[in-house]
């Protein structure tokens, strides 16, 4: 009997769009997967890159509008690869339509947007995904594993930090320095994914708050096919501090300025009986520490996360050893958004609404935070 096929409908033809377009594409070539997937439709405002797009991609049904592809009955998942601003209305459509969804981070770019697309989500037959997509590197959900199996024993601490260094004053006034569109800056952009892992790594719940600080230094920026300047007022730099409701302390820093930092992606956890950490500028290494070591031999263990037989997702890709990539994660995360519609465990637990809700939750406390230099519990963000 011929496996069932989930067709999609990608909305967004930029950076994100092509990841997604990837990861449709190597997925079914990859992985023996429950159910096949096939990018059937792709939506952008630009009529001629959209259908260059979907040429490239070889994508059969290009649209302009994509209140048509949501309309669209052939159509069985819905991947919403815009701005943070965009993604509230298509998601609301298409759940009603009784769509699957799955939507780029953070879910939205304020908890208000956000908690309309989880109270929908929640109401709706479709299952919901959101790329939070470094969980699908095989380090971090090894990683995940460990933590969970208490190879560490009780979690004590947590730093993670997210640096890059692209938004230098001669970058120009985008969509991402503009609050109305993006919510926030680096805080967004970035916090948002260290916090989800954080949480997904430690399998605990940020408590409070404790306090933050948020800097915009570049305060104007040159607005895109002019000479004239546009002010930017979203933060550059982002670092707050929190509880967690077993206890640990934890730290989290996001910036765009940090030179030498191209995509540095990083996060360290400590705990009873040891620590670990990651760094996605090596992504298929996990560092870890055992404290039951003797002193004499003690030190961070390098271990390269690629064993086909012990190491998520590798089974599917090359012999021991031979790397994976930025875009392996997105492919990764297909893989089991199709396990989960078929009913099938992924490998580790995705992130859906509800779940992306919660790290939006974080996002918004450290925002108060900042603004009104007090500490806020989580029970006080809704």
């Amino acid at each position: 009997m011929p496996k069932k096929t989930c067709r999609v409908g990608l909305i967004g033809t930029r950076f994100m769009g092509k990841a997604h377009a990837n990861a449709f594409g190597q997925a079914p070539r990859f992985f023996d997967l429950p159910q096949d997937v096939k990018l059937l439709s792709v939506a952008g405002k630009d009529v001629e890159k959209t259908r260059s797009f979907a040429h490239r991609w070889n994508i059969e049904r290009p649209m302009k509008r994509w209140e048509d592809l949501i309309g669209d009955p052939d159509i069985d998942l819905v991947d919403i690869a815009t701005p943070n601003f965009l993604h509230r209305a298509p998601a609301l459509a298409a759940l009603a339509a009784g769509k699957h969804v799955v939507c780029e981070k953070p879910l939205a770019p304020n908890l208000a947007e956000a908690r309309q697309m989880k109270d929908a989500a929640r109401k709706s037959k479709g299952q919901t995904f959101v790329w939070f997509n470094y969980r699908r590197c095989p380090a971090v959900a090894f990683a995940h594993k460990l933590v969970a199996s208490g190879r560490l024993g009780a979690i004590r601490h947590i730093r993670a930090h997210y640096l890059q260094s692209w938004a230098g004053p001669k970058t120009p006034l985008l969509w991402r320095f503009k609050k109305k569109l993006a919510g926030s800056g680096a805080h967004g952009d970035l916090n948002a994914h260290i916090v989800d892992m954080a949480r997904f790594v430690s399998g605990d719940e940020v408590k409070v708050v404790h306090g933050a600080i948020a800097k915009t230094f570049i305060k104007e920026r040159e607005i895109p096919g002019s000479k004239k300047m546009g002010r930017s007022n979203v933060d550059d730099s982002f670092l707050f501090m929190a509880e967690m409701k077993n206890g640990a302390t934890a730290s989290f820093e996001a910036s765009r300025l940090a030179h030498g930092h191209l995509n540095d992606n990083h996060f360290e956890i400590n705990g009873q009986l040891g620590s670990l950490r990651f760094s996605f500028e090596d992504m298929n290494v996990l560092e870890i520490f055992d404290a039951r070591d003797k002193k004499n031999v003690a030190g961070w263990r390098r271990v390269l996360c690629t064993d086909p037989q012990e190491h998520p997702w590798f089974d599917a890709w090359w012999p021991d050893a031979h790397l994976l990539g930025y875009e392996h994660g997105f492919t990764n995360q297909v893989a089991d958004m199709m396990m989960a519609l078929a009913g099938k465990k992924p490998v580790v637990p995705l992130p859906n609404f509800d779940d992306a809700y919660q790290t939006q939750r974080v996002l918004e406390a450290a925002m108060a935070s900042a603004a009104q230099g007090c500490r806020v519990k989580m029970s006080e963000i809704k």
